[in-house]
């Protein structure tokens, strides 16, 4: 996949059906080692306290991630991840943004920010990935 276009990513990354269809992630940007990817919360993704799901907004960043490590060529998986929750969300909109920190021949690591449209800093993720040919 060396084509960038976000059309192009989109098409790819909707056969991701659970975080596109039943999630309903969107992905809003891309570019080398970068991606930015929204949600608009409804209550499919909200627990029995009214607050959204913490696996809501891991699926989102995970998501992120995926999009930003292989968007020029489906190749990276993932073998780690840590989450840390902030805050709880204030706003209607979740937005992930993923940043490649390394990248090396096998592995690369990236930072992923999760906020609300509001400013909130809901949670921070860093995922450790592996080229599928190096592991």
């Amino acid at each position: 996949m060396s084509d960038l276009s976000l059309d192009r990513v989109r098409e790819i990354f909707g056969y991701d059906r659970f975080a596109t269809e039943v999630t309903g992630i969107e992905i809003v940007s891309v570019a080398e080692n970068y991606a930015r990817c929204e949600l608009a919360i409804d209550d499919r993704h909200r627990n029995a306290m009214g607050a959204v799901m913490g696996g809501v907004i891991f699926t989102l960043a995970d998501f992120c991630f995926a999009v930003a490590a292989n968007a020029e060529k489906l190749s990276v998986v993932s073998v780690s991840s840590n989450i840390v929750y902030l805050n709880a969300v204030r706003g209607e909109r979740l937005i992930a943004e993923a940043n490649c920190i390394k990248s090396g021949r096998r592995n690369c690591f990236f930072r992923v920010t999760v906020a609300d449209e509001l400013g909130t800093l809901v949670a921070e993720v860093t995922e450790t990935g592996c080229r599928v040919e190096g592991c």
